[in-house]
């Protein structure tokens, strides 16, 4: 297995290099964000192991910039950050997975060998339905170059309905990732956030976007209508 380590400090990056050689990857080390985002796009790995705080490009830029070129090699994200905020930018940024400094090594490898055997899926940072476009990253949301004005509520909502695809979701299901598990009010919030969604992103337009099955929940056109 080929895997491609962007990492700035020496001792961590030798160190690293000379364990997953032992365990059977051919390793080769970037130093540099700008040097790991060129060998990241030319090169073919099967894995990528990325620090965030790095000279030139940090890894945000990294994976963000690897994803818009197309490029869906699993990375995992390596910081010295603790913040949730890091973790959420970082898998926004199009990473498969985060793990923070002071690590284990046997929890690096199985993370690596985790995302490996889910292989390389595309991820795209900027979701796409039929000319409506959402970037999780920036929070903001356009249909064909025309900008959307979202609340919080209602872009977590059109996110989840977004990544969910084709796939028919619940209220319940909605419930849980757009508000939380322990939600207590009434289940019919969702139909009034579908609504207010549906006014913004469709009718202005002509389009159908988000459909409703009945008595199963709702899910994405194929294609507008």
């Amino acid at each position: 297995m080929r895997l491609l380590l962007v990492e700035d400090e020496v001792g961590i990056a030798t160190s690293l290099k000379r364990g997953l050689t032992a365990d059977g990857f051919a390793v080769e080390v970037a130093t540099d964000g700008k040097t790991g985002l060129w060998m990241a796009s030319n090169i073919d790995f099967d894995i990528i192991v990325l620090d965030l705080m790095l000279p030139g490009l940090n890894g945000f830029s990294v994976c963000h910039e690897v994803r818009e070129r197309g490029v869906w090699t699993p990375v995992l994200i390596l910081t010295a950050k603790t913040g949730e905020l890091d973790e959420i930018e970082s898998l926004d940024s199009g990473a498969d997975d985060f793990l923070t400094k002071p690590f284990s090594y046997p929890v690096l490898l199985a993370r690596i060998r985790s995302l490996l055997r889910r292989g390389a899926r595309e991820r795209p940072t900027v979701l796409e339905v039929d000319g409506l476009r959402l970037d999780p990253a920036t929070r903001s949301c356009w249909r064909e170059d025309v900008p959307i004005a979202l609340t919080p509520r209602e872009f977590d909502l059109l996110e989840f309905l977004m990544r969910s695809g084709s796939r028919v979701v619940s209220k319940d299901e909605i419930l849980e990732h757009v508000w939380n598990p322990e939600f207590e009010g009434s289940p019919n919030i969702v139909e009034v956030y579908v609504g207010y969604v549906r006014r913004k992103i469709d009718r202005p337009f002509g389009t159908e976007t988000i459909l409703t099955v009945p008595g199963s929940g709702y899910r994405l056109a194929e294609s507008g209508r």
